[in-house]
């Protein structure tokens, strides 16, 4: 994401002409770029937290090697501006921008790590630092396996372009960006309203409505100062619920030079495969999701005139996530949408570079701990507000307008997933744990409306593409298509990739010996799952039955009137 109120584009440069690698406007563009990456780092502190999730293990062995994962990333993506404007002679390059996947924030941290590390506690037994380590190799397997999809992917861009309608491509990202990217950092921003709404206004007022803030300050930056010093007023005048940061202890709690993320390198990560396995169908489509992202921001680069070859791009981003995993990393790295306003601020490669050194340096000198206890999250927490809005807006805007309602009903099993992920966070509190009030001690009304809604949302960001897939098919008329996917969903459904009934949301076998133990689905829970594989085998066989009826035989009727809809409307 980009801050978009400070145009300050050079031109006129003639042909062949030195690179210009570094100019003003690249001081804009590494606020806006670097404090979306801060803010990334921040979250996944804050989010884990909530779980009761260690911060010093947080900073110590997960935030350098995702930071690794910005600074390699970022660096690439100079080398290849260099590059371009070497072969294109054009001294006027934009690096593409980098940095952590928004989205792969909160569905990694709120969906993967945060319920392993409850799971490692209250269902295996293990203590704290024990299960932090189950959950931090969870993490690494799943970005692991993540940069070696997107690397396989990186060739076949083309093809999933073609094939996937963007409707289920982007209404799962969309459904991510309103229901947890959104709404969720509220919480921060109303627990301290006044500096919180004051920033979320400045953010909004800069970056939506495009107006410049005084002396061409970026948006980002001028929510941090403005929110960050009404914060530290409050807690000056000693308002209730504001705490002043101990600067000393703050200080003195920063582990310099970090060296646990090092034990990743060792490989004793190998050994939780078989705990990793149940969460691999919930971090690939956040993976697909960042190839998709990375050939529409290589697009956009190339409408502002920088024609970067679209597997390069992909590969970066693949390699990236695969060292950061090796390193230890947890969150997937991505190019970013705003190129083509990061080259109207006038910004070059010197704003990835800035924002390379920055991120790298705070996960491994490890002053980002430092940060993390002095920055305000309510100064900080509405970027993500704007990102999501952004990455939801933008979903709907390159999307055809007969699909809307595609990418709408990509949001229904996202919004379960809230609901799931809030009522798991109570349950868990330690008050309830101690009073032996589980899930199963609330009324049986309440559980018997929690169950679908808890099983819409295992795997639902499978579910949201495939869901919106069928969708867009049925819209366009192809009821073949549409059958074909119902009948894809009946077998992922078969093996749990998607509504697991199990705790974790873990996958399984339907049927086999008792020696399987637990990788075979019991009884109580088979009856449930064979009736949604029915539900979605009578409906693709509905599908496909009516698609041989005359009402649905021009597919091409849908779609003659409004070509142009995949336009945005930009009126």
């Amino acid at each position: 994401m980009s801050d978009t109120s400070s145009p300050d584009q050079e031109n006129g440069s003639p042909p062949g002409a030195s690179y210009k690698w570094w100019g003003p406007g690249d001081i804009n563009a590494f606020f806006g770029l670097m404090l979306d990456n801060l803010t990334g780092l921040l979250l996944v502190v804050v989010l884990l937290s909530g779980f009761g999730f260690p911060t010093d293990f947080i900073t110590s062995s997960m935030i350098p090697g995702t930071a690794i994962g910005v600074l390699l990333g970022d660096l690439a993506f100079v080398y290849f501006a260099f590059r371009l404007a070497k072969t294109s002679g054009n001294p006027n390059v934009t690096a593409m921008p980098l940095g952590l996947d928004t989205p792969s924030v909160f569905g990694i941290t709120l969906l993967i790590l945060g319920p392993s590390y409850l799971e490692g506690i209250n269902s295996l037994g293990l203590d704290q630092t024990a299960a932090a380590y189950r959950t931090w190799h969870i993490g690494i397997w799943c970005m692991v396996v993540s940069g070696i999809f997107k690397l396989a992917l990186a060739p076949a861009t083309g093809w999933l372009q073609r094939v996937v309608p963007r409707a289920a491509l982007l209404g799962s990202l969309a459904a991510i960006a309103l229901a947890l990217i959104s709404f969720l950092p509220m919480s921060e921003i109303l627990k301290h309203p006044l500096p919180g709404l004051v920033a979320l206004a400045i953010v909004l007022v800069t970056l939506i409505g495009k107006i410049r803030l005084p002396s061409n300050l970026p948006g980002t930056l001028g929510a941090l100062v403005v929110g960050g010093g009404l914060y530290y007023l409050m807690c000056f005048l000693q308002i209730s619920h504001y705490e002043l940061p101990e600067f000393q202890n703050a200080l003195q709690s920063v582990q310099w030079l970090p060296t646990q993320w090092t034990e990743a390198l060792q490989g004793t990560w190998l050994r939780d495969l078989p705990a990793a396995l149940s969460y691999l169908p919930i971090a690939l489509p956040f993976a697909i999701a960042t190839v998709v992202g990375g050939i529409d921001c290589t697009e956009s680069a190339a409408a502002a005139g920088d024609r970067y070859h679209t597997p390069t791009v992909i590969g970066v981003e693949a390699i990236a996530t695969l060292i950061a995993g090796f390193c230890g990393g947890v969150i997937q790295t991505t190019p970013y949408i705003g190129h083509p306003a990061y080259k109207a601020m006038g910004g070059r490669s010197g704003y990835t570079f800035g924002t390379a050194v920055v991120i790298g340096s705070a996960g491994l000198l490890g002053y980002f701990a430092l940060l993390n206890e002095l920055i305000p999250l309510p100064a900080v927490m509405p970027i993500l507000v704007f990102i999501g809005l952004e990455i939801t807006s933008q979903s709907f805007a390159v999307t055809p307008k007969r699909h809307y309602a595609a990418v709408a009903i990509a949001c229904l099993p996202a919004l379960a997933a809230l609901v799931v992920n809030l009522v798991s966070q109570v349950l868990s509190d330690p008050a309830l744990a101690d009073a032996n009030i589980h899930l199963s001690s609330l009324t049986a009304s309440f559980q018997s409306r929690y169950e679908p809604i808890s099983i819409l949302a295992s795997g639902f960001i499978l579910t949201s593409l495939f869901w919106a897939w069928t969708l867009a098919a049925v819209i366009d008329r192809k009821l073949a298509t549409a059958g074909t996917i119902s009948l894809l969903c009946a077998g992922l459904t078969l093996f749990g990739l998607i509504h697991s009934p199990l705790a974790g949301n873990r996958m399984f076998l339907p049927f086999g010996p008792e020696s399987w133990g637990d990788l075979v689905l019991q009884s109580e829970s088979r009856r449930l799952v064979m009736e949604y594989v029915a539900a979605y085998v009578s409906v693709g066989v509905l599908f496909l039955l009516w698609s041989r009826l005359p009402t649905a035989a021009n597919p091409q009727q849908a779609t003659t009137s409004d070509e142009h809809d995949s336009q945005p409307d930009n009126t």
